[in-house]
Parts: C-alpha cells; sequence; structure tokens
C-alpha cells in the first residue's frame, strides 16, 4: 500500500524559509518520479515541481523557480521541498504525489494528505 507523508509545515514568516518532507513507504520509491503540488484556499490544486526517480531532471512551475527547489534521497525513501523567501501568497496545502512512472508526465497515482504551510507576518 503506497503512502506518502508530508510533515513540516507551520507558521512562517516573509523572507523566511521552510523544508518540508515528505516519508514514502510501500513501493520501490527510487523507481518512480515523484511529485510537490499546492493548494490555496479557493483554488485549484497547482503542480509546482516534478523529478525524476534517480534526481537527474528536475521540473519548476514558473511561480516557484528560482526560490524552491526540490530534491530526493532514496536511501531515506524522502523528497524534499525547500522554500526560501517565502511570501504571504504562497501559503497553501502542499503535496507530494508520486508518478506512476520514472520520469514527469505530470500523472499524479498517489497523493500524501498534505502539510499546511502558512506565511504571515
Amino acid at each position: 500500500q503506497v503512502q506518502l507523508v508530508e510533515s513540516g509545515g507551520g507558521l512562517a514568516q516573509p523572507g523566511g524559509s521552510l523544508r518540508l518532507p515528505c516519508t514514502a513507504s510501500g513501493f520501490a520509491f527510487k523507481s518512480y518520479a515523484m511529485y510537490w503540488a499546492r493548494q490555496a484556499p479557493g483554488k485549484r490544486i497547482e503542480w509546482v515541481s516534478g523529478i525524476y526517480n534517480d534526481g537527474s531532471e528536475i521540473y519548476y512551475a514558473d511561480s516557484v523557480k528560482g526560490r524552491f527547489t526540490m530534491f530526493r534521497d532514496n536511501a531515506r525513501n524522502t523528497l524534499y521541498w525547500q522554500m526560501s523567501n517565502l511570501r504571504p501568497e504562497g501559503s497553501a496545502l502542499y503535496r507530494c504525489a508520486k508518478s506512476s512512472t520514472y520520469y514527469d508526465t505530470r500523472d499524479f497515482a498517489s497523493w500524501g494528505q498534505g502539510t499546511q504551510d502558512t506565511v504571515t507576518s
């Protein structure tokens, strides 16, 4: 059974940083591409990043490019979302997702429950 558990969210100040881990279990983590997506209140869920199974290719949405970084540790079955220079408009529920294959096709085969990040002064 695929399980994805996000953590690390909470309150943060504008300009601050947060790192969100997503711990995976129930499947061969190193064989699948992974994603981060976010959903702000009243808005549709938005893909923000995808990473190949081996970390060799990483893609970002224009809305986060340059400030946020995705990486993975296949030995620890963990995906990470590093956010810096946080802005209030970036407050959202951040969710990780598993692909059905090893590369980024924007298919979301399984989802975690998400972790809330709220940026406020």
